[in-house]
């Protein structure tokens, strides 16, 4: 199958103009690929070396966060600082849904007095609120219009 624009990405193109799809590789299997060289594997929980969507959710919203986050913390604990984001969250498989999502982001803040850690997670929360995307979009609710296209 070639890598074809959809009339949905030329209505709706992102800001980067960058193309994402994904082809089948095997049963249950698919690669997640994009226009600029980046690649993912995706396949059900019981394929070793894979992402299920459902983790693919999960860390793209802590993948968001992150990104969100970075500048206040860089600036705050320098641009070397390690930070972990942890996402937890279990479907409801009768509704096919992830009704609660759970994320974590570890810091090491002991270098900040506590008034000081107050006011950088305060930032930080609103940086991500403010910013993440996915998040806010998750928040939100978002429409999905699907097309099934055929070759002849």
């Amino acid at each position: 199958m070639t890598d074809q624009r959809h009339e949905t990405e030329i209505r709706n193109p992102n800001p980067e103009d960058t193309r994402l799809w994904v082809d089948r590789t095997g049963v249950r299997r698919y690669v997640g690929r994009s226009s600029r060289g980046a690649e993912v594997q995706i396949g059900s929980v019981d394929v070793e070396g894979v992402f299920t969507p459902g983790e693919l959710l999960k860390i793209a919203l802590a993948a968001c966060s992150g990104l969100s986050s970075d500048l206040p913390l860089s600036r705050r604990l320098g641009e070397t600082y390690d930070a972990r984001i942890r996402v937890t969250g279990s479907p409801d498989r009768e509704n096919e849904v992830y009704p609660v999502l759970d994320e974590v982001v570890e810091l090491d803040l002991s270098e900040l007095d506590e008034a000081a850690q107050q006011r950088l997670l305060t930032v930080v929360e609103r940086a991500i609120e403010r910013s993440c995307t996915v998040g806010r979009t998750l928040k939100a609710g978002s429409t999905i219009n699907l097309a099934i296209e055929g070759e002849s």
